[in-house]
C-alpha cells in the first residue's frame, strides 16, 4: 500500500467513522444524564440562537424586510417602529434605530463617530454572539467628542493607530450594534438622519491606507426554523454557531460535558442515528429547559440584572442572558437604560385588555431620569406593538399634551377603547386580549439603579 494510498484512507476512514464514534459516545449514557445534560445545554444556547435568527435575518437573508445589506455596513431607519416591524420582540417606540453586524475574522473594523451638540441623545449598543453587552459607545459611554474606535475579534494581535481613540474586544468573531439615535419631533428627522449618515465603519485596513488581508470564506449559515430551534434540533444550530463563539477557559468544562450529546463545533448532528430512548430523553430535556425559563420570564419585572457584560451578569449569566432574550432582547445595561415589565397581574394570571387599568405616578415620583422616559405597549405571546385607531404605541414625558392631576400626579390609562376625549391624552391602547408592557429610562439616576425608585403598580379599574 503506497503512503499516498494509506494517507487517503485514513482521511475518509476517520471522516465516515467521526459520526459513527459521536453517536457511540451518546449512546454510552443514561437517559437520565441525557436529559439533564440537554437542559443545561438547551439553556446554554438559547440566548445565542435568539440572537442568531436577528443575525440571519438582518444580515444574510435577503429577503427579509429588515436586511441590511450584509456584515460590516449600517442601515439607518428614519421612523418610529410600528406593528410592522417584527425584526426583534418588544421594539422601542423611542428612538429611531439603526443597525449593523461585524464579520471580525479577516480582520477588526472602525467606528467612527461625529461630535455630538446637546441635547441630542445617541448611544451604539454592541454585543456579541452570546447576546452579552461587552462594549458601549455614545454620549454616556464616550461623550460628545468625535472619535475612531476599534472592534477586534478574539485573538486579534495586530498594531492599533495612533489615531484610535479606544479598543474594543469580542469573545465572538461575529458582533452586532444597535444604535438608538433620539428624535425631537418630526420636523427634526431630516437633523436626525445627518447624524445617522455620520455613523461609519470600516475595516482597519482600509482606515490606516493598506491592502486588505486574505478574504475570509463564505459561511453556509443554516436558515432558522423555530420549531427545530425548540426540540433536540437546537443542538445543529449551536454546533453551526459555535465554531464563530471560540470556548473561554471558564466554560471549558461545561462544554466537554455537551459533547457527550453531541454538541461540539461544526459538528453534522443526526438525530435519527439516536437510540431512541437517548432522543427520548435529550427532547425531554429541552422541553424542561423551555418549560423552566417561560416560567421564570413571568416573574421579570425589571432588566437590571439581564442585560450586560459576561462579568456585570455575574455567576448567573446564563439564565440573566436568557430572561432579557427572551422579554426583550438587546436591551441595555442598566447604567444606560433601566426597563420595567408588566406582564401579570398580582396573583400571576396575565394581564388582559378587555379590561381597563389606570398606572398612577404620585406627585415628584416621576421616573428619575437625565434623559427621559416611556412606557410602550405590545401583545401576547408576540411581544409586538400593537395596532390600534390612534397609531399610539407609546406614551412618556416627551409626548405633548400629557396631563398631569391637579394634585400633580400623572395618570395614564390603558384600555382597548377610549376613555373619553378629556383622558384620551393619557391613553394608551391596548389589543383586546392579553398584553404585555415595557417603561424604559433612559440616563437613568442613582434612585433607579440601586432599586430605591420602583415602577408604580398596575391597578384595575372597576
Amino acid at each position: 500500500m503506497s503512503s499516498t494510498f494509506r494517507s487517503c484512507f485514513t482521511f475518509f476512514a476517520v471522516t465516515l467513522l467521526t459520526p459513527i464514534i459521536a453517536m457511540a459516545q451518546v449512546s454510552a449514557l443514561t437517559p437520565k444524564e441525557a436529559r439533564d445534560i440537554a437542559k443545561a445545554a438547551w439553556l446554554y444556547a438559547y440566548a445565542p440562537l435568539e440572537g442568531y435568527k436577528t443575525m440571519y435575518n438582518q444580515a444574510v437573508n435577503k429577503d427579509f424586510p429588515g436586511y441590511v445589506g450584509g456584515f460590516n455596513r449600517f442601515r439607518h431607519y428614519a421612523r418610529m417602529n410600528t406593528p410592522a416591524d417584527t425584526d426583534i420582540v418588544t421594539p422601542n417606540n423611542d428612538t429611531p434605530y439603526s443597525w449593523a453586524w461585524l464579520d471580525l475574522r479577516a480582520e477588526p473594523m472602525v467606528l467612527s463617530l461625529p461630535a455630538m451638540p446637546a441635547p441630542r441623545y445617541y448611544v451604539n449598543q454592541w454585543f456579541d454572539l452570546y447576546t452579552h453587552n461587552f462594549a458601549y459607545t455614545g454620549v454616556r459611554a464616550t461623550g460628545r467628542e468625535a472619535g475612531n474606535y476599534l472592534f477586534a475579534g478574539p485573538g486579534w494581535k495586530g498594531e492599533v493607530p495612533k489615531n484610535i481613540t479606544k479598543v474594543f474586544r469580542s469573545e465572538t468573531y461575529f458582533i452586532g450594534t444597535l444604535t438608538r439615535t433620539q428624535i425631537l419631533d418630526e420636523k427634526d428627522i431630516p437633523a436626525m438622519q445627518a447624524v445617522q449618515a455620520q455613523f461609519k465603519l470600516a475595516p482597519l485596513s482600509q482606515f490606516v491606507g493598506k491592502p486588505a488581508p486574505k478574504a475570509v470564506p463564505p459561511v453556509a449559515w443554516p436558515a432558522p426554523d423555530d420549531k427545530k430551534m425548540a426540540g433536540i434540533g437546537f443542538i445543529s444550530y449551536l454546533n453551526a454557531l459555535l465554531p464563530f463563539m471560540p470556548t473561554v477557559a471558564s466554560e471549558k468544562a461545561m462544554m466537554a460535558r455537551f459533547a457527550k450529546i453531541g454538541i461540539e463545533p461544526g459538528k453534522l448532528f443526526d438525530p435519527n442515528n439516536l437510540d431512541p430512548k437517548i432522543r427520548a430523553a435529550i427532547e425531554q430535556g429541552a422541553a424542561d429547559a423551555e418549560k423552566e425559563l417561560k416560567e421564570k420570564a413571568l416573574a421579570v419585572t425589571s432588566s437590571k440584572e439581564l442585560f450586560g457584560s459576561r462579568q456585570e451578569l455575574g455567576t448567573n449569566y446564563i439564565m440573566a442572558r436568557n430572561l432579557g432574550a427572551m422579554v426583550g432582547i438587546y436591551g441595555n445595561t442598566k447604567t444606560e437604560a433601566v426597563y420595567g415589565a408588566y406582564q401579570t397581574t398580582p396573583d400571576g394570571k396575565p394581564l388582559d385588555g378587555t379590561k381597563k387599568w389606570v398606572l398612577r405616578y404620585p406627585a415628584g415620583q416621576l421616573p428619575p431620569v437625565n434623559l427621559f422616559w416611556s412606557i410602550t405597549m405590545y401583545n401576547l405571546p408576540q411581544r409586538l406593538l400593537v395596532e390600534n385607531p390612534i397609531n399610539r404605541y407609546s406614551i412618556g414625558d416627551r409626548m405633548p399634551g400629557l396631563k398631569m392631576e391637579r394634585d400633580g400626579s400623572l395618570e395614564i390609562y390603558l384600555q382597548s377603547d377610549s376613555p373619553g376625549p378629556d383622558k384620551e391624552s393619557n391613553w394608551l391602547p391596548t389589543p383586546r386580549g392579553p398584553f404585555f408592557m415595557v417603561s424604559r429610562m433612559y440616563g437613568p439616576k442613582q434612585p433607579l439603579i440601586d432599586g430605591t425608585w420602583t415602577d408604580p403598580p398596575l391597578v384595575e379599574v372597576k
